[in-house]
């Protein structure tokens, strides 16, 4: 019976310097030629997604990308979608409003582009490692020809500061959007029915994967779904307090020093 490993990007299966070490690139060649599956399950559009696979050749048989924290699952062999959905489109401008009110940068995304209302600090920051090209515009939906899988809120200097808008956009959305960190100065916002946890059951339930035979790992708050959903549980040494408690574990060096090489080994 096969396995599928999911894994997260930035400080999981990539180092500081977003690249996938030797050793974690053998260990990910032999476990998928023992016929396993593997995918990358992150925050970040699928666009960002596909450009760290050709940068760092992850290219196995049976790979599937997982972006938006879930809001969207890629078959990379059939080169379609699994699963899509997003943030509601009554709710998109709500939110960017509160963003406004609150002094908090937001963007989205369409298939193509970086949508939002301001090129300021924040969208530096950020394109210091996404370079999906961008449009700037006030009217947020016009530029949308789908809902958006996601919206990010980015604050740099006041985490008080996103807290509130975070706890004002939670009033408005109820149960139908989820809001959590990525980062420190991330806050990520996506429709409830996705996530990276219900990434995991969802991909599994698709290829009849039992349970058992899925891995999930991570380091940030937004791992926690899966690391939770996941047979196999892994938080990175490097991982936030809050992943360590929650996974099954702990990888014995952090991301930078091939942390992940051990746990497919032994797989």
């Amino acid at each position: 019976m096969s396995k599928i490993f999911f894994t997260d990007l930035d400080g999981t299966l990539l180092t500081k310097e977003k690249k996938v070490t030797p050793a974690t690139m053998d260990a990910l060649i032999k476990f998928t030629e023992a016929g396993n599956h593997f995918a990358i399950s992150s925050g970040r559009s699928l666009d960002s997604v596909k450009s760290v696979q050709v940068e760092n050749n992850l290219f196995f048989p049976g790979s599937y990308l997982i972006a938006y924290n879930g809001s969207q699952i890629y078959d990379c062999d059939a080169k379609k979608d699994v699963y899509r959905t997003g943030v509601p489109f009554d709710l998109v401008p709500q939110i960017f409003s509160l963003a406004k009110e609150h002094g908090i940068h937001c963007h989205t995304y369409s298939d193509e582009y970086l949508i939002s209302p301001a090129e300021d600090e924040q969208l530096s920051y950020y394109r210091r490692v996404i370079h999906t090209p961008y449009i700037i515009t006030d009217d947020i939906c016009s530029a949308l020809p789908d809902v958006p899988c996601k919206i990010i809120g980015i604050e740099l200097h006041d985490r008080a500061k996103i807290d509130r808008f975070k706890a004002e956009v939670e009033k408005i959305a109820g149960d139908r959007l989820t809001l959590l960190y990525s980062n420190p100065y991330y806050l990520e916002i996506f429709n409830s029915e996705a996530g990276k946890g219900s990434a995991v059951i969802r991909l599994a339930k698709h290829l009849g994967i039992p349970h058992e035979n899925t891995i999930a790992a991570g380091d940030e708050e937004n791992d926690i779904s899966m690391i939770e959903a996941a047979g196999l549980g892994v938080a990175m040494l490097n991982a936030v307090d809050i992943v360590k408690a929650v996974a099954d574990v702990i990888t014995e060096t952090d991301n930078d020093n091939d942390g992940l090489v051990p746990i497919l080994s032994d797989r």
